[in-house]
């Protein structure tokens, strides 16, 4: 499975839907995580740690929502979101 990550758009929503130990959990089992750069800086987390855990980094958050199966999020999406849902995606938050 693909799963993906993206910033949190809400205002004062400073967390990250998953952590570079969630990343390497995943890949563990043999997934692929996609994070938007950036997505972990207001949780204090750069985008070389989660490199280092095995994500791939991508500039866009459309093509995060674009290419993963599962995308991960604390909140739910924002309005300007919605246009990257897509049917059959999972949406966990």
């Amino acid at each position: 499975m693909i799963i993906g990550t993206t910033k949190e758009l809400k205002n004062h929503e400073y967390r990250v839907g998953l952590t570079p130990g969630n990343v390497a959990a995943y890949i563990a089992k043999g997934h692929t995580v996609l994070v938007e750069t950036g997505a972990g800086i207001g949780a204090g987390f750069e985008d070389e740690e989660y490199r280092a855990a095995g994500a791939v980094i991508l500039q866009d958050p459309a093509e995060v929502y674009a290419r993963a199966d599962m995308i991960v999020k604390v909140k739910e999406p924002e309005e300007c979101e919605y246009e990257y849902l897509r049917e059959g995606q999972i949406l966990y938050t």
